[in-house]
């Protein structure tokens, strides 16, 4: 049997009131074809149900490796707290209302192979109660992409969607910004000479919610610029230039 086979999977989320999709999330990675892997759960002091969802699942599941953070403290904290905890060779990540295909991690362990050490996916959108929007992202991308690329954001890169090896990286902590933190993630991983490669097949459906920042352009927009200025301390005259290459694809992306 070959590495690739024995590989575990340190699947990574982090969760807040998500009682309504938290065990459809869960039933999306116990139904993988791949079953060697661990689910690292932190929750962000979720006002719902979703923790005492969590601990029944936990219990039923040995896999399943839940906490909770003392204060709620955002999805970065959240995630680097499960990150904290990774024993596998590979890390997937997954949020608490998304949904993977049957076939997601074995695919995309064999597209990663032996040579590759960041993937992604292409992705399509779904609606609060599950439809498909029929809106596929990332599904004509090839190929792979640089740093660079993703700071004109030649690719959306969907966080659902990604998976890394381990080993690869030194540092695996998010930068703590309450929204944006996995493309801030993204880029800090691609800035030492990494390439994220695309598995072009929609392996993952992504929950479309009413107050998703998703929906608010300004919003995203604004999030865009702070890290080029703030987290990537890029100068104005090439982050205005990046900024471009994003605003004529947030408007004109298909």
């Amino acid at each position: 049997m070959s590495k690739i086979n024995k590989a575990t999977i340190s699947i990574i989320s982090a969760s807040y009131n998500a009682e309504k999709y938290i065990k459809i999330t869960y039933e999306s990675i116990r139904s993988q074809e791949k079953q060697d892997w661990e689910w690292l759960v932190t929750d962000d002091c979720s006002t719902d149900a979703t923790w005492d969802i969590l601990q029944g699942i936990a219990v039923m599941d040995p896999r399943v490796k839940i906490a909770q953070n003392l204060v709620n403290s955002g999805a970065a904290v959240s995630r680097n707290h499960s990150l904290a905890r990774v024993t596998g060779e590979f890390i997937a990540f997954i949020d608490s209302d998304d949904v993977w295909a049957s076939g997601k991690l074995t695919k995309q362990l064999d597209f990663m192979g032996e040579d590759k050490d960041f993937s992604f996916t292409a992705y399509e959108l779904i609606n609060a109660a599950g439809e498909k929007l029929g809106v596929k992202v990332d599904a004509n991308q090839v190929g792979s992409f640089s740093y660079k690329d993703m700071l004109q954001k030649k690719a959306t890169l969907g966080c659902s969607t990604v998976m890394l090896r381990s080993s690869a990286f030194s540092d695996l902590t998010m930068p703590l910004i309450r929204t944006g933190q996995d493309y801030a993630f993204w880029l800090k991983l691609l800035k030492t000479g990494q390439r994220a490669y695309v598995l072009s097949e929609p392996l993952t459906q992504y929950r479309i919610l009413p107050d998703s920042i998703s929906r608010n352009k300004f919003k995203k927009a604004k999030r865009q610029w702070q890290i080029y200025r703030e987290i990537e301390k890029i100068g104005l005259i090439t982050s205005g230039i990046c900024f471009m290459f994003y605003a004529w694809r947030a408007v004109f992306k298909k």
